[in-house]
């Protein structure tokens, strides 16, 4: 399962009225939206999830249906694909790494609602060896030819509310680069959040652009974490808002590469899947 994206920019508005809860954006509210879609050329998300279902089907011999929150295929009808073909047992594999009640926590419910035989549903995977492994390639790969001053992990911010709510999405966060981090000969990092939207409320920080000017750093490498395909908050978040920034600061930003249908992160999902199906077959870990 994955956020989804507009097919086409005749999609934006259904899709964007969709993450509203089926109240319409406001006109120049749907035109910022729809620029930020023309400037990448359009979101290649569904195709890569697609990708990374197909490769997940042949990697584990088990049949896969990729369904999107808020575009088709919508989760429901991934489920009901899986009902057709005879499926009694589900696992549900949120592509994100970091569990939040508000986001991935809308993935499980979209599913339970769905889904009435058997669900294994895995509320991420931010500590899983396999991701942290992953994710040190991705930065060895960066960093071959490139000497930052300042890493900066990043993750999609949330509103502030969850942490009064005890949401643990931070404390996840930081483990995960913890994780990430150990061992490893990196420079001085620290974690900050992207792709806040304007919600009249506050979001979690600090906000990436911002600590990135606070840290001083001239050369900055940003490994966003908490995202694991190219989509809106990668090609245009960081690839254009972020580089334009740095132009006018007179900084050099560089992002490690997205996993997207990379044969280690089909791995990653692999191992994620069969620990899963493990845990359930074997719930005491007796053996």
């Amino acid at each position: 399962m994955a956020y989804g994206s507009p097919s086409g920019e005749g999609e934006i508005e259904s899709y964007y009225t969709h993450i509203r809860g089926g109240r319409a954006p406001a006109p120049e509210a749907l035109e910022e939206l729809a620029g930020r879609y023309r400037a990448i050329g359009g979101s290649p998300l569904a195709e890569i999830t697609c990708g990374q279902a197909a490769d997940l089907e042949e990697r584990l011999g088990l049949p896969t249906f990729p369904g999107f929150k808020h575009a088709p295929p919508f989760i429901g009808d991934a489920a009901a694909q899986a009902r057709e073909a005879g499926v009694t047992r589900l696992v549900g594999l949120p592509l994100a790494p970091h569990f939040a009640e508000l986001s991935l926590g809308g993935y499980r419910k979209a599913l339970e609602a769905a889904w009435d035989g058997e669900l294994l549903f895995v509320p991420g995977f931010h500590d899983h060896a396999a991701f942290s492994e992953a994710v040190r390639g991705l930065l060895a790969e960066a960093l071959a030819d490139y000497r930052p001053d300042r890493l900066f992990f990043s993750a999609h911010s949330l509103p502030a509310r969850i942490i009064a709510e005890g949401d643990g999405y931070l404390d996840r966060l930081l483990e995960s680069c913890r994780l990430v981090a150990s061992g490893l000969e990196l420079p001085e990092w620290e974690f900050a959040f992207q792709s806040a939207s304007s919600t009249g409320e506050p979001w979690l920080g600090p906000d990436l652009l911002e600590a990135v000017e606070r840290s001083g750093a001239q050369k900055v490498l940003v490994c966003p974490i908490g995202f694991v395909a190219d989509h809106l908050e990668i090609l245009y978040d960081l690839d254009v808002e972020a580089q334009a920034f740095a132009a006018s600061k007179g900084l050099e930003i560089r992002r490690t590469a997205s996993f997207n249908r990379r044969p280690e992160f089909i791995a990653v999902l692999g191992a994620v899947v069969e620990d899963a199906l493990t845990a359930a077959t074997n719930p005491a870990g007796k053996i």
